[in-house]
């Protein structure tokens, strides 16, 4: 039987050398995180196959990466050679398979165990927070790779400069974005950590607001002795937080430890300066919308340069930042019309992109099509989605995305649209949705489209896309 003290080891040797000839199998495999891991011990020479519910853009890659994918909860097409099996939180008790590779005593880890045995022996810089930390993480990443100092990555986005999100090196040096969902992150050991965001979310498994924020509390916790806590400006206000060197960073406010100064905008870019103390950092360019991703790259900079890169290098690598797939991404970026797809689904998420797009942007009619995700999350946050997207100038809404729930009664997107109070807002189906889109571009009424959400709404962005360009 495989212990995880035998998986520990495997994991050592797999640092420093090839898994060929072993197995390691995924429950859930086209998860973004869970994809990013099935990556790394494919490029070790891993035997990496898995199933997932519904076969995906990531999947197919996944497959064309030549990692074996199925779709149905088949026992006869699980790898039975594995060396441990790999699972998600999402996949429901009742799985057969899961429940074989639990009943014939198969080491079954969650994805966040593995990430943090991985990682036990390295650098590592953690990004976590509600918010901003697939950003967060993919800049710092980024900024890595580009400047030649080396990382691997984890990432919980595909980033567009290399459309991944992992990619390895020889440098003793992990990236990872730290997922708050199940408390996975308290599984990681960082030398850096970054907090972006603790505005409540996952109430179905945390029950309150103070137990998530305990949990960003015993995060800190991990941080090394020697290490270094990045956290947003006025967190620290809120959270007992438990390292000796920490650094608040904001966007413009000029009360943290760091921030952006000299802002100017042009052409949906931003060029600013980076205050670290009193230090000035000055030049930097960011190809990306929304004020929050300037916030971001505070970050960012602060992270890569603690971790050793030279100036120069970290601002021409922040200038060739092509962004993350959904997070604020232009989908068509012209002076008569933009489109901009974005994974928003937290209402604070929301306030920042409506926001972001319409200071780029101030002169267009903002439209907005929202997703939400989860009936819980629906319900717990109904009246912050509501004044979120009030924000915008239409919106439209879409059924909710069940992901991993079952329905609760009296929980549906008209419950969002009665507590707005905008009268631009209406229910569609995804159907009606495109004939809705395909009579507004007729009309020459789209000026900038938005579509949200965490659900499968990206299935969408393509087919209007090729309505109004």
């Amino acid at each position: 039987m495989t212990t995880k003290n035998n998986i520990t080891d495997f994991l050592k040797k797999l640092a420093v050398g090839s898994g060929e000839g072993t197995a390691v199998y995924f429950l859930g495999i086209g998860g973004i995180g869970m994809s990013s891991l099935a990556r790394y011990f494919n490029s070790r020479g891993v035997k990496v196959s898995g199933y997932d519910k519904t076969e995906t853009e990531l999947t197919k890659k996944l497959v064309s990466e030549g990692i074996s994918v199925h779709y149905d909860d088949n026992i006869d097409k699980a790898d039975k050679d594995a060396v441990f099996v790999v699972y998600t939180p999402a996949v429901p008790k009742d799985h057969e398979e899961y429940n074989y590779f639990l009943n014939h005593q198969y080491a079954v880890l969650k994805r966040s165990e593995v990430l943090g045995m991985i990682t036990a022996s390295s650098f590592n810089i953690c990004v976590a927070g509600t918010h901003g930390k697939t950003t967060t993480s993919t800049m710092i990443a980024h900024i890595l790779r580009h400047s030649e100092f080396g990382c691997n990555a984890f990432l919980g986005g595909i980033a567009s400069n290399y459309e991944t999100n992992f990619w390895s090196s020889e440098k003793n040096v992990c990236v990872a974005e730290a997922d708050e969902y199940d408390r996975s992150f308290l599984q990681l050991s960082p030398d850096i950590a970054v907090i972006t965001a603790i505005d409540p979310d996952h109430l179905d498994i945390y029950g309150n607001e103070e137990n998530f924020r305990t949990a960003f509390m015993h995060f800190s916790e991990k941080i090394k002795e020697d290490g270094l806590l990045i956290i947003k400006r006025g967190l620290e206000d809120a959270c007992d937080f438990k390292t000796k060197d920490q650094l608040s960073y904001s966007s413009t406010d000029a009360s943290a430890d760091c921030f952006a100064g000299n802002m100017k905008m042009k052409n949906g870019s931003y060029y600013f300066d980076v205050h670290i103390g009193m230090e000035v950092m000055e030049g930097f360019e960011l190809n990306m919308g929304g004020m929050h991703n300037v916030e971001n790259a505070v970050a960012a900079v602060v992270a890569a340069k603690r971790a050793g890169v030279e100036d120069e290098k970290i601002r021409k690598a922040l200038a060739a930042f092509k962004g993350v797939k959904r997070r604020f991404e232009y989908i068509i970026k012209r002076d008569d019309l933009v489109m901009i797809d974005d994974y928003a689904h937290h209402p604070q998420e929301l306030s920042a992109l409506i926001k972001g797009a319409k200071g780029l942007f101030a002169n267009k009619k903002c439209t907005v099509i929202f997703q939400p995700h989860l009936y819980t999350r629906t319900r717990d946050f109904a009246t912050g989605f509501a004044e979120s997207l009030d924000l915008a100038d239409e919106i439209i809404l879409l059924p909710i995305y069940p992901a991993r729930e079952k329905p609760i009664e009296g929980v549906e997107s008209e419950m969002i649209k009665e507590l707005m109070q905008s009268e631009k807002v209406v229910c569609f189906s995804k159907e009606d949705l495109l004939n809705w889109v395909s009579e507004k571009k007729a009309k020459g009424e789209i000026e900038m489209l938005i579509t949200a959400g965490a659900g499968d709404i990206d299935t969408l962005v393509l087919p209007i896309k090729n309505i109004i360009a």
